[in-house]
């Protein structure tokens, strides 16, 4: 069994990725996490977010949460960005690698990663 003080370090540790994910930031990255989603692989994805997000200091400016179907499965894993006065941008096809970029690019530095948008042609 775990002493107190471990379990407490254990605790502390936790309430950053807590409210990173439950948090109600204007900026908010939302991954599809229905059956097909987690099936094209989402759940890494939704992972390199949180984690991407913690390192870069964002936890109290960025969101990162969960729903379900998006509507749009042959396209999963599916990534929407909601940010204040810009409209919604939906990636598509992510992976983990893209999710690195997509934080660096987009969220830290405002710039769309336009190729692995919906609206692109080349998917």
């Amino acid at each position: 069994m775990k002493s107190l003080a471990e379990l407490s370090a254990i605790r502390e540790k936790m309430k950053g990725k807590i409210a990173l994910r439950e948090g109600s930031s204007d900026t908010r990255i939302v991954v599809g996490m229905a059956t097909c989603g987690i099936a094209a692989g989402a759940r890494p994805v939704l992972n390199a977010f949180v984690e991407e997000i913690n390192n870069a200091g964002l936890v109290g400016d960025v969101t990162v949460t969960q729903t379900g179907c998006i509507g749009i499965c042959q396209y999963e894993p599916v990534v929407e960005i909601y940010a204040p006065g810009k409209e919604k941008v939906t990636y598509v096809k992510m992976t983990p690698e893209k999710a690195r970029e997509v934080v660096e690019k987009h969220i830290k530095n405002g710039v769309v990663i336009s190729e692995y948008t919906i609206g692109n042609s080349k998917l």
